[in-house]
């Protein structure tokens, strides 16, 4: 180990393990070191950015032995882009890594006694696979190292349109071609930066606020129905139209063309009414299983899985884990756009959805309408507001729950409600099993652990996807 400037530094340290959450692991001297931008096998010098007594988290500075494990990554922005931070691994590891990090968190912080966990799904495709991107506009383009001081460093500075660069919120990685979506993505993008760039379009400032061009929002779905949305920081019409006119032209498979008028400080448009340029102002979504086919609604400002396929695998053992036999009361919480209540619809007797996002439910009850379900209610509103005991006596008390809450797990109230409510069996769907294993365990004063599955919906980040069976003592 040697300082330079108060800066520590491990030198050749060979790392052992993978940790969680797309960090690799270390040990030296006795301490555990999480480490950003490594591999197992790998031999390098860890610059340290935490160091505590027990404990230090740090990042690659140099590698000096490359693992065995490595293979090439196939994107040109990968290692400045954060989005796909496992190219590096074969796809064969990436999954074993997350069923790993599913069996340590469900049993390191659930406590709970649990079946062997079966073996996680992985993705047939693990490229071009996501039916939603979203890119930003920066009138402050991220420079690549090599970059730094020479002419390409102030010859392309007139605007970026890409990913944020990580941990830096106000400069995005000019992103050239993005293998998470079909090409189609390559050709939207690529053609609006051209165009904004030959017409002297301002790109968007997120320190001043100024600036025109906002976002771009591509959803392309497996039906074949391609929507995008234009969000810009205020109306400009004549521009705008000549901006969307042209977008129609390079892109004919467009089929619905939206704009946006965000003058806000932040992104989100979720408070925002998007305006219909071209099409119906919607996308049409299908989840098919075995015979049977779903068609979803999919509205600009709606919550959708956004990988299709992977989430065809999802509700599939969803449905099998809840063991339906058309009789049952089935509670869809945090419903979405009604998804999983109705992918699992025809072997339950009635289907009762509640989603906090008003838009959602209104896509619900169409979907719903859509596929010719006519036992199935959505509510909008707060879930703990809403699954009280009036709730429950008016529509029935549940057979099975489903729930499928967002990264942060399930409010500790809804917890105890659920506790209250008894329901004989619970399908729990999460995106993060750390908050599951710790709801699981709040849950453990009523209910065990009868199936686990993890599955793989985003090849090549950390993020992994896991339902488990819960049945009452």
């Amino acid at each position: 180990m040697k300082k330079q400037k108060s800066k520590i530094i491990l030198q050749n340290v060979l790392v052992s393990d993978y940790a969680a959450e797309g960090k690799a692991l270390a040990k030296q001297d006795g301490k555990v070191i999480f480490i950003s931008g490594a591999v197992p096998g790998d031999v390098a010098d860890i610059f340290i950015t935490k160091n505590k007594k027990d404990w230090a988290e740090g990042r690659v500075q140099e590698i000096k032995e490359y693992s065995k494990e490595r293979v090439q990554p196939f994107c040109k922005h990968f290692g400045v882009c954060g989005g796909c931070k496992w190219q590096m691994l074969p796809y064969s590891k990436q999954l074993q890594y997350k069923q790993q990090e599913a069996e340590q968190n469900l049993r390191r912080i659930g406590k709970v006694e649990l079946p062997q966990i079966l073996p996680i799904v992985g993705a047939d495709a693990d490229r071009y696979y996501r039916n939603k991107l979203e890119f930003t506009f920066s009138n402050k383009r991220y420079l690549l190292p090599e970059e730094i001081g020479t002419e390409d460093a102030s010859a392309d500075t007139a605007g970026a349109l890409g990913y944020h660069a990580p941990r830096i919120f106000d400069k995005i990685i000019n992103i050239d071609e993005c293998y998470l979506m079909d090409d189609v993505n390559n050709l939207i993008r690529n053609t609006v930066r051209e165009f904004a760039l030959q017409n002297g379009y301002t790109f968007y400032d997120i320190r001043q606020h100024t600036g025109w061009l906002r976002n771009i929002v591509i959803r392309n779905c497996t039906t074949g129905e391609l929507m995008v949305n234009m969000v810009l920081n205020y109306e400009d019409e004549a521009p705008r139209k000549k901006l969307l006119d042209h977008i129609l032209s390079a892109v004919p498979s467009i089929t619905t063309l939206l704009y946006t008028i965000n003058p806000k400080w932040n992104d989100s448009i979720y408070d925002l009414t998007p305006q219909v340029y071209h099409g119906k102002g919607y996308a049409l979504e299908k989840l098919s299983t075995g015979s049977e086919a779903f068609v979803f609604k999919v509205s600009p400002k709606s919550f959708f899985q956004t990988n299709t396929k992977q989430a065809e695998k999802l509700y599939s053992i969803t449905r099998d884990f809840a063991e339906l036999t058309g009789s049952e009361t089935v509670y869809d919480l945090y419903c979405g756009t009604g998804s999983i209540g109705i992918f699992v619809s025809k072997l339950a007797k009635k289907i009762i959805g509640v989603e906090v996002i008003e838009e959602a439910i209104v896509d619900a009850k169409e979907n719903a309408a859509l596929n010719n379900i006519n036992h199935a209610e959505f509510f909008a509103g707060d879930v703990i507001k809403i699954c009280n005991d009036d709730f429950f006596a008016k529509h029935g008390k549940p057979d099975v729950v489903i729930t499928d809450p967002p990264r942060a797990g399930m409010h500790d109230k809804l917890v105890h409600k659920l506790l209250e409510i008894a329901a004989p069996k619970i399908v729990y769907v999460s995106c993060n099993t750390a908050t599951q294993a710790r709801d699981i365990a709040l849950l453990a004063e009523k209910y065990t652990v009868e199936k686990v599955q993890p599955v793989d919906m985003f090849p090549h980040t950390h993020h992994i996807e896991c339902v488990a069976l819960l049945k009452l003592k």
